[in-house]
C-alpha cells in the first residue's frame, strides 16, 4: 500500500501550524492562571537592576561614537571575507588573487575616507 503523496505536505502544513501555537497556548494559559488580574503598585514599579530610578532616562550621545562603531563593524565584517581567501590562496587563479587586491584596496581607501573625514578622532 502506498501511502497518497500529498500526505507528507499535509502533515508538514500541520506541524508548521501546531508547532507555533504550542507556546503561544502556553503563554496564554500562564497568564491567565498565574498573572494578578489588575496592575498594582508593586507591578506598575519601574526596577532596573535593584536601583531605583532618577532624573530623565534619556541621555544625549555624541553621534561619533555611532559613526566609530559603525566603521568597526563594517572592516570587522569585511576582515571576515578575507579568511576564505587566506585558507584557499595557493591554489586560486590569478583572477581571484587581483579581485582581493581590489576589494583590500576599497578597504583601504574606507579606512583613508573615515580618517580624513575624522571619523576615528577621539579626542574631540
Amino acid at each position: 500500500m502506498t501511502p497518497d503523496p500529498y500526505l507528507f505536505i499535509v502533515i508538514f502544513v500541520g506541524v508548521a501550524l501546531v508547532f507555533p501555537l504550542i507556546p503561544l497556548a502556553l503563554a496564554w494559559m500562564w497568564r491567565r492562571f498565574f498573572q494578578p488580574p489588575k496592575p498594582g503598585a508593586e507591578k506598575n514599579a519601574t526596577y532596573e537592576c535593584g536601583v531605583e530610578s532618577i532624573g530623565d532616562a534619556q541621555i544625549q550621545f555624541r553621534s561619533q561614537y555611532y559613526l566609530y562603531a559603525i566603521i568597526f563593524l563594517i572592516f570587522d565584517v569585511e576582515a571576515i571575507f578575507l579568511v576564505p581567501f587566506a585558507v584557499a590562496f595557493t591554489g586560486l587563479p590569478v583572477g581571484a588573487f587581483v579581485a582581493i587586491l581590489i576589494f583590500l584596496l576599497l578597504l583601504i581607501e574606507g579606512l583613508i575616507w573615515a580618517w580624513g573625514k575624522g571619523c576615528l578622532n577621539w579626542a574631540r
